[in-house]
């Protein structure tokens, strides 16, 4: 009975009937699932893998060490963590956090590494595993500018037999300084074989926000990334590249927010794909006026409908975004609260139609509680999210029925 119960409760959260919008905000029939991190824990990230097998990473403080974990979704139980790094050199920021990524039996994931004294000198390291995770590579390096600069923000894809990373690279802010200027920041990406060799070494584009992330998807025509570009003018708005027949396309803008800012928001954008389908969302402050944004695809992202916006009252930004089914998703992301603040979630449909505002949860919005992560494995959302209390960050994850 208490079964039939929530799923009548998600049901009628969501709704039966899509055409049946409202802004009312809802709560949500979640569902807690114990969290396999420990002590000091903080950075989750949630990924999926082609088989719809859930995993969570995150980091754990002990003593002078930080440790990366991961553990795998098994019905409504954790895995046993278990170790992919650790290191005390590691450099660590609320917004880039580590990320892992399963295809078939290969795994990936990357964390930063410390390359200088310098407060913000670090590289993307990357680790593969053969075997499920059960063991790790020796971690390796994916740029070899070997500049004391920032290297960090990475989005791990799969692709066919290999996965592909990118990764904002601060190479020409370190080459520019002798001429008494800062060049910009750039992205960059290659492609990575199941025995790490790196292949496809490109320059995505060569100027961008210094300190947002990067996001991305695998279409029907393969890869592509977002990202907030950075124009001469210091306009800031989303810009997607995309993997065609083997070249990767001119960076082409998403949507003309025209959000002049003079230093970076850091809050970058997410992307989901499903079919040809494709749906990205992100954070905008053009005019004063912060708003979530999402918008849909219809051809793996040659071309854009028209732009939604999901929260215009103030909102903090942090989004994440999943498809549902092709012609629907879900977004997640930071709001303020009279305590503090929440993070919200919300269904969007390619016509437009926005559906069941809801909480999932009050968190404080400082920056030790990161970005809140959101991934969908077949008719459930699940959720993570770092909570800070007395000082101690703990992760705690959920899950709820669609």
């Amino acid at each position: 009975m208490k079964i039939v119960t929530t799923l009548i409760a998600a049901l009628i959260l969501f709704g039966c009937n899509p055409k049946q919008s409202t802004d009312a905000e809802q709560q949500s029939p979640l569902t807690h699932l114990a969290s396999p991190a420990v002590g000091n824990s903080s950075l989750p990230f949630l990924s999926k893998d082609q088989n719809n097998n859930l995993i969570l990473s995150w980091v754990e403080k002990e003593n002078d060490s930080t440790n990366l974990k991961f553990s795998t979704l098994d019905r409504d139980s954790w895995s046993a963590p278990i170790a992919v790094a650790s290191g005390t050199d590691w450099f660590f920021n609320w917004a880039d956090y580590p990320s892992i990524l399963r295809s078939g039996n290969q795994m990936i994931s990357h964390f930063l590494a410390k390359s200088s004294e310098g407060t913000y000198s670090y590289d993307v390291h990357l680790t593969q595993s053969g075997d499920n995770g059960q063991n790790w590579n020796s971690d390796f390096i994916p740029h070899n500018d070997g500049t004391p600069t920032e290297h960090g923000f990475v989005t791990l894809l799969p692709f066919e037999d290999q996965f592909f990373a990118a990764w904002l690279d601060g190479r020409n802010t370190e080459d520019s300084r002798e001429e008494g200027g800062r060049g910009a920041m750039t992205v960059r990406g290659a492609f990575i074989s199941a025995t790490g060799e790196l292949t496809g070494e490109a320059l995505l584009d060569d100027r961008v926000c210094d300190c947002c992330q990067t996001g991305g998807a695998i279409t029907e025509n393969g890869p592509i990334i977002v990202y907030r570009d950075r124009s001469e003018d210091e306009i800031r708005d989303m810009s997607i590249v995309r993997y065609l027949d083997g070249q990767w396309t001119a960076p082409q803008s998403i949507h003309n927010d025209d959000w002049k800012i003079a230093g970076c928001p850091v809050n970058g954008p997410k992307a989901s794909a499903l079919g040809s389908s494709l749906v990205i969302a992100w954070f905008s402050a053009a005019n004063q006026k912060s708003e979530v944004k999402v918008i849909f695809s219809n051809d793996n992202g040659e071309n854009f409908n028209e732009v939604v916006v999901i929260d215009n009252t103030k909102p903090i930004g942090r989004v994440d975004v999943a498809m549902i089914n092709e012609n629907t998703a879900i977004v997640s992301w930071l709001d303020k609260s009279a305590s503090g603040a929440k993070i919200k979630a919300a269904q969007i449909s390619r016509d437009g139609k926005l559906d069941n505002i809801m909480t999932i949860a009050e968190i404080s919005p400082s920056r030790k509680t990161g970005f809140p992560q959101m991934e969908v494995i077949g008719e459930t959302v699940y959720f993570a999210w770092t909570r800070v209390m007395d000082g101690e960050a703990s992760i705690k994850t959920a899950s709820l029925s669609i």
